[in-house]
């Protein structure tokens, strides 16, 4: 067996609880780079807090885009892999950094230029433009390390080395607590840069990630000019665009349907926006442990299906989702009574805090099936039919959650948008988990022939 060939053997369940636990510290170190930021600047103030509220979304969108190309590489690398393909698997993988490569360079000089008018669009006022200006103008020239480096960091967890990716990610994140009160408060020769601070110590952060992830790869042998065959280049982009599209615009879903939540927010006033936007930071708290054995499932999927073990990845579904769904309910309780108490370490605004608390208490409890209706998607783009998993964010996002939040708008209800978000979850979940049922027992029948 390959070295690379990592997710084919073993028991299922023991595999999916220490890669989980593998992944800990690097899906904290995810979580801890919005924590940090939305930290120290709060220290600056409502302004710039609300600042980061409306960059949210935005950079969700652009993330989305990076995300859905890393997916269209990782995927049938992980496919290449399960089969014991490993030099078609290099050759994918240099040829889709390339392509990334490029992708992000347009997006970054093209952001870069339209910043007053995207903002514009998510009714951002001239009072808080300057501070959204700052940030995105440093984040936009760092687009090319941070979609290297998320890419890079799946095709290290593909290659069958989790643990290295959690290093890496958990380096970034202790880089970037030390550099964002300097960059952002000055010190030591270095002068106070504010907003812009913030955003400078994470593209550095991930320069630094990006390195890291690089060197494993080229000692994996997946990474290599070499491995570029230029008569090939066009069909290994193709492979990966017929994956990246459908991924592509089903990550989408979520950026676009938090635009148009903010926008809808920002009909509340700022401190409604800024409120939103920390609460949103704490609660991705919640999903640290979903996350941490979500970002295995696709490349664990992926190389079971190139091996062509099907009754493996019937046994992820069946493990996965009641495993996530017990976690989460037991979250929920737990931000239902301590909700009031964590919201102190974002702001001392008493009209803040009451909003975050809501939120919190509201949403928490449809937390377990919106992750079985994210780790859905997961199943379907491993098991090579994206546009399965486009389908399901459509309905979670255009179907439900914008008319749920368009109807809140119509009765002026902060807390009817809240009440609207926990039945979206909800209702997308149960969806998700009955037609991936579907999908692991019709591949587990083919085990049978």
């Amino acid at each position: 067996m390959s070295g690379n060939n990592h997710f084919t053997s073993g028991s299922i369940g023991k595999m999916m609880i220490r890669t989980a636990i593998a992944m800990l510290p690097g899906t904290i170190a995810i979580s801890g780079y919005n924590l940090a930021d939305t930290f120290f600047v709060s220290q600056l103030g409502k302004l710039p807090l609300a600042a980061m509220g409306f960059t949210f979304p935005v950079i969700m969108l652009i993330g989305c885009v990076f995300r859905g190309l890393g997916i269209g590489v990782m995927t049938p690398v992980a496919h290449a892999l399960g089969g014991g393909k490993e030099r078609k698997a290099a050759s994918l993988v240099s040829s889709g950094l390339l392509l990334i490569a490029l992708v992000s360079v347009a997006i970054g000089i093209t952001g870069s230029l339209t910043i007053p008018w995207t903002f514009r669009q998510f009714n951002a006022n001239a009072e808080v433009m300057p501070y959204i200006s700052d940030y995105m103008v440093i984040w936009y020239l760092g687009c090319l390390t941070s979609s290297l480096m998320m890419a890079g960091n799946d095709l290290v967890i593909a290659s069958g080395s989790p643990r290295a990716t959690s290093l890496i990610m958990l380096g970034g994140l202790a880089l970037n607590v030390v550099l964002d009160p300097w960059f952002i408060f000055g010190g030591f020769g270095v002068p106070a840069m504010g907003i812009e601070g913030a955003a400078l110590a994470t593209v550095l952060s991930q320069l630094a990630g990006l390195a890291a992830v690089a060197a494993i790869l080229r000692r994996k042998r997946l990474l290599a000019l070499a491995a570029i065959v230029r008569e090939k280049l066009l069909l290994f982009w193709g492979v990966v665009i017929r994956i990246a599209i459908p991924s592509m615009i089903g990550m989408l879903m979520m950026p676009i349907g938090s635009c148009v939540l903010t926008r809808i927010v920002a009909e509340f006033g700022n401190d409604a926006v800024a409120a939103t936007a920390a609460a949103g930071r704490l609660e991705i708290i919640a999903f640290i442990f979903p996350m941490a054995l979500g970002i295995s499932l696709t490349p664990m999927v992926a190389q079971n299906f190139g091996a062509r073990l099907y009754h493996r990845i019937y046994d992820c579904e069946r493990l996965s989702f009641r495993l996530i769904l017990l976690f989460e309910l037991g979250v929920a309780g737990l931000y239902f009574v301590f909700a009031p108490l964590l919201v102190r370490f974002f702001s001392d605004d008493p009209e803040v805090m009451r909003i975050m608390v809501l939120y919190l208490r509201i949403i928490s409890f449809g937390f377990g099936l919106q992750e079985i209706h994210r780790f859905s998607g997961f199943f379907y783009t491993g098991c090579n039919r994206p546009q399965v998993a486009a389908w399901l964010n459509a309905l979670r996002v255009l179907g439900l959650l914008i008319p749920f939040s368009l109807l809140a708008l119509l009765f002026h209800s902060l807390p009817l948008l809240f009440v609207g978000r926990l039945l979206t979850d909800v209702l997308a979940g149960t969806v998700g988990w009955l037609l991936t049922l579907r999908l692991t027992r019709q591949l587990l029948s083919r085990d049978s022939l």
